[in-house]
């Protein structure tokens, strides 16, 4: 089976198996390593910088792209989208 173009590479497997588990437990027990919570390990320190705590995303970002008028246009619009009934058309 060949490699897509352009799909990022990605983890095979998303969990440990038993054997893995019971690995790392032994090497922990014995101490060799030290005690991680499952999913824990060491992080892309490029994803780290890219989550929403390194900076705005979304709707922040937006909101701060957008002039005051702007931003009470769109709260406008959504209000009454939430207030409209689903009978009116």
């Amino acid at each position: 089976m060949t490699k897509k173009q352009g799909k990022p590479d990605r983890p095979t497997k998303l969990r440990p198996d038993a054997n893995e588990i019971a690995f790392r437990v032994l090497r922990e027990a014995t101490g060799e390593a030290t005690k991680t919570k499952p999913g824990e390990g060491p992080k892309n320190p490029e994803a780290v910088a890219r989550g929403s705590k390194g900076g705005k995303k979304g709707g922040k970002a937006r909101a701060a792209s957008l002039s005051a008028k702007d931003r009470s246009a769109v709260a406008r619009k959504a209000a009454s989208a939430r207030w409209k009934s689903s009978t009116d058309n």
